[in-house]
């Protein structure tokens, strides 16, 4: 019973989850940000190639 009592009381586990999701959310909100942040490089390098290539 003991042992279980301590198993409970142990919040060190806990602490390493909550960690672990938080890494997770903000993987998650980096990937999202970068994606969005890809598409319009994509967009402006586009632009730019078709602009020096009509001046040609």
């Amino acid at each position: 019973m003991k042992f279980f009592n301590k198993l409970i009381k142990d919040e060190a586990g806990a602490t390493a989850i909550e960690y672990g999701l938080i890494a997770a959310l903000i993987a998650v909100a980096a990937i999202t940000a970068m994606q969005g942040l890809g598409g319009q490089l994509k967009t402006t390098f586009n632009k730019a190639s078709t602009e020096m290539a009509s001046t040609n």
